[in-house]
């Protein structure tokens, strides 16, 4: 909502495959020049080294974009254009990107993935679950792309495939999972590890895939002194 200060918190977990040695999934996060924050989802095809390889050339030409101040959607298309002609059309990648605008006052989500986004707002929690199309193989592919007034109380959570590989994790399960932890007053963080959790008991502590897992959350901000915050947390 323009003119009104917001808080935002961004919550991210994510694991590799069971039995290998490294997440083909990436994630990365930028400060928009404009005012708002950006998050950059990506999962290379195959698994491993080789698709950590394809998710890395895509985040990074696609944050270097949004940091220069590159729509959304004009930066997905560029990721595209630019794995298609370094990979010769062979190897995909599923490509989501979250933005905070502040710019705008608007909240935009673009996907070029099978995998469903969550987007709960005015007391109501649904899935965007329309297929579209990984880039990297076809000419001309373009994300879906949705665009929602930022108003406090939204939350949107993005996920790799590895979250509901083999419908373990089902897609009503996980939208009560996440109207549960709303329910509880979780911050982005939590509810990104609420979900995760729930997921990876479902699969036995033995993921068949890759998981990533990142939330968005919009609070109304304390009328107080600026703070700005990061932290992480890593097991190698």
């Amino acid at each position: 909502m323009k003119g009104q200060r917001l808080h935002i918190e961004i919550g991210v977990v994510k694991t590799r495959k069971y039995a290998t040695n490294e997440s083909g999934d990436t994630i990365e996060i930028i400060e928009r020049p404009r005012g708002g924050v950006s998050v950059v989802l990506v999962d290379g095809q195959r698994s491993g080294r080789s698709a950590k390889i394809i998710s890395n050339i895509v985040a990074r030409k696609a944050i270097s974009l949004l940091g220069e101040g590159v729509r959304d959607g004009a930066a997905a298309r560029a990721a595209h254009d630019y794995l298609r002609t370094h990979r010769g059309g062979q190897v995909s990648a599923e490509l989501q990107i979250l933005s905070v605008d502040l710019d705008t006052g608007t909240l935009v989500l673009s996907r070029n993935t099978h995998c469903p986004a969550l987007i709960a707002r005015q007391g109501e929690c649904f899935v965007w679950d329309t297929p579209s199309v990984a880039i990297g193989i076809y000419p001309n592919t373009k994300p879906l792309i949705r665009e929602l007034t930022l108003e406090p109380g939204m939350v949107v959570g993005l996920f790799t495939d590895g979250l509901l590989r083999e419908r373990r994790f089902e897609l009503d399960a996980l939208q009560t999972c996440v109207e549960e932890g709303l329910r509880l007053g979780l911050g982005a963080q939590e509810l990104a590890e609420v979900v995760f959790n729930r997921s990876l008991r479902a699969q036995e502590q033995r993921p068949q895939d890759d998981i990533s897992v990142v939330t968005l959350l919009v609070r109304s901000a304390v009328p107080v002194l600026e703070v700005r915050k990061l932290s992480a947390s890593i097991s190698a």
